[in-house]
């Protein structure tokens, strides 16, 4: 297969990016992989250094105060589609997708959209792009069943679980988990810690947590460190973290360009999403290194877990709640070791790139088998 993928983030691209490098650097190897995305991005970055992968430096503009840019990009990009005569082209977000469809060729290539949030889809212009889209990746089953009360329920939808590298994210010795954790604990093992590679955007729902531990007596709360990886919060963000007197006991390490130390060192990991969130390659990232994870009852974050044995769930934004859950992992701490053999073995059978690839794979040959 001739295969195109798109993405229109201009920065980080968080989880399309990870996304879509994996599939590119998986599937070059047996097909010819292509990858258009504005340059400066990480994803242009990261394309470039895959073996076997094509990159095209093509920015996606949005906004109608954008029309020229709009219309030199689209100009470009209908050429490379033209010249290169995909079967399938992988569109990722909105603005790619819109020109995508505004470039495509008469001898128009099967066109598939991932679903990668869990923002409402409605309106005309979703409507227009569902009639033209001939497969829908959904990365969870939350996600699968909101579409089909959408426009793209007449297009062909499919559940494909997002995959991360569950060899790179592997448990570590306990020699080096121990130092790691001195690292993070200051030399007091009896501090428990709690952490999150998952970012520190408001819909993570971290706030929600620095709210409920002022709700621990002192006792516990005294004994429980909280680690979040990601941008720093805003300042207004730190001052109500300092309000709840918890300035001492969070620590916001910034973006790591390596964060399997701080989640080695971590008792259990958590995810917290109210917004946006569908699936979690954080979450998944964690428990392929062994750390049992707590997160909220939603859109697609319960599918990772096997309830009380390699996870447990909250109702989002429920402070109390989270307050009792982590009072509950602070008393079962011996225990925890236990659920997070069970989170790698969960991770082992389900989360690995070769199932994700293979899926993905097995999707494009059905699809292009069908037209």
């Amino acid at each position: 297969m001739k295969l195109l993928y798109t993405n229109f983030h201009g920065g980080d691209g968080g989880g399309h990016t990870t996304y879509i490098r994996e599939l590119a650097a998986a599937l070059a190897s047996r097909h010819e992989v292509h990858v258009a995305a504005p340059p400066g991005s990480r994803l242009n970055r990261e394309a470039h250094a895959l073996p076997g992968v094509f990159v095209l430096d093509q920015p996606f503009p949005n906004g109608l105060n954008k029309w020229k840019a709009r219309r030199r990009a689209r100009a470009q990009l209908a050429a490379y589609l033209r010249k290169q005569n995909f079967d399938i082209v992988h569109v990722n977000g909105s603005a790619d997708h819109r020109l995508v469809l505004s470039a495509m060729p008469a001898k128009r290539p099967a066109l598939v959209w991932t679903k990668h949030n869990s923002k409402p889809v409605r309106g005309i212009g979703n409507a227009m792009r569902a009639r033209r889209t001939d497969l829908v990746i959904a990365v969870c089953e939350y996600t699968r069943r909101e579409l089909l009360h959408t426009a793209y329920r007449h297009c062909r939808v499919e559940t494909v679980y997002n995959g991360v590298d569950i060899e790179r994210w592997s448990p570590w010795p306990s020699e080096a988990v121990t130092a790691e954790r001195a690292r993070w604990n200051g030399g007091d093992d009896s501090l428990f810690l709690l952490g999150s590679n998952a970012g520190t955007a408001s819909y993570k729902g971290w706030m929600d947590l620095m709210e409920a531990l002022p709700l621990l007596s002192d006792d516990v709360r005294s004994h429980v460190r909280v680690l979040i990886a990601g941008v720093p919060p805003k300042v207004a963000e730190l001052e109500r973290v300092a309000e709840l007197g918890l300035a001492g006991q969070v620590v916001f390490p910034g973006v790591l360009a390596d964060a399997r130390g701080m989640v080695a060192s971590l008792d259990a990991g958590f995810v917290l999403s109210y917004d946006v969130e569908t699936i979690s390659f954080a979450c998944r990232e964690m428990m392929a290194m062994g750390k049992p994870v707590l997160l909220t009852n939603y859109a697609g974050l319960p599918e990772n877990i096997d309830e009380g044995k390699d996870g447990w769930l909250v109702p989002m934004r429920d402070r109390e709640a989270i307050a009792a859950a982590v009072k509950r992992l602070v008393a079962q701490r011996d225990a925890l070791p236990a659920m997070g053999v069970a989170a790698r073995e969960h991770a082992e059978r389900e989360f690995g790139l070769p199932l994700f690839v293979g899926r993905t794979e097995d999707a494009y040959e059905r699809l292009l088998a069908s037209k």
